[in-house]
């Protein structure tokens, strides 16, 4: 396992557990939909930002298309 894996579990994990203790015994069914997005949402807006805005690079990047990329855009509500 590489360095940046082993980090990036640890992070998720972490902010999973933050969000959970955060909620003081309080129920929630959204925490993986929750998750999901903002990690989408973040990575989308730094390979954007990594590519100068230039969809078709951060769509390469991605591994989608950017017909996926703009829909994906859309929904997360992020802008140019």
């Amino acid at each position: 396992m590489s360095t940046y894996t082993h980090n990036q579990k640890a992070i998720t994990r972490e902010s999973v557990r933050i969000y959970l203790e955060s909620l003081n015994g309080h129920c929630t069914n959204t925490l993986y939909d929750l998750v999901i997005e903002e990690t989408e949402k973040g990575m989308i807006l730094e390979v954007l930002k990594w590519c100068k805005g230039n969809r078709s690079k951060a769509a390469d990047i991605l591994g989608i298309t950017r017909t996926t990329l703009r829909n994906k855009m859309r929904k997360l509500k992020i802008t140019d």
